[in-house]
């Protein structure tokens, strides 16, 4: 008894999994990505950049960010999210090319293409 409730629980989840893989499908056919909108705009993170080269500490900028959109709008961004912003910036910068590595594989899977293996002169995709 309890092999057949197990087999019917493995095969609801199964259901769910498969509908909710198809649903993000759909939805990225339609343009539209799931997920929070960004705390920290390109806007911000170069006000960040630019107060940080004069010496202001993350502390002190962060009252004077205002959050554009979603829950928190209208609220200065904590700085947690301003230092993870700063770290995935830096991350950018160093290594640019995995940056355009992987938009160019994503956009190869949008066209329907299987991006091929990297050969020793392409840079790794990021992870």
């Amino acid at each position: 008894m309890f092999a057949f409730f197990a087999a019917m629980a493995e095969t609801e989840r199964e259901n769910i999994r498969e509908s909710t893989l198809e649903g993000l499908d759909t939805a990225a056919r339609r343009g539209k990505h799931g997920g929070r909108p960004a705390v920290i705009t390109d806007d911000m993170l170069h006000t960040v950049l630019r107060r940080r080269a004069n010496g202001e500490s993350v502390e002190q900028i962060q009252p004077d960010l205002i959050i554009p959109t979603g829950k928190r709008k209208g609220q200065s961004p904590s700085v947690a999210s301003i230092c993870r912003a700063l770290a995935e910036h830096a991350k950018r910068e160093a290594y640019p090319e995995a940056v355009e590595a992987a938009h160019a594989d994503f956009a190869a899977l949008q066209a329907g293409e299987l991006p091929g293996p990297r050969t020793a002169d392409q840079p790794e995709p990021a992870r």
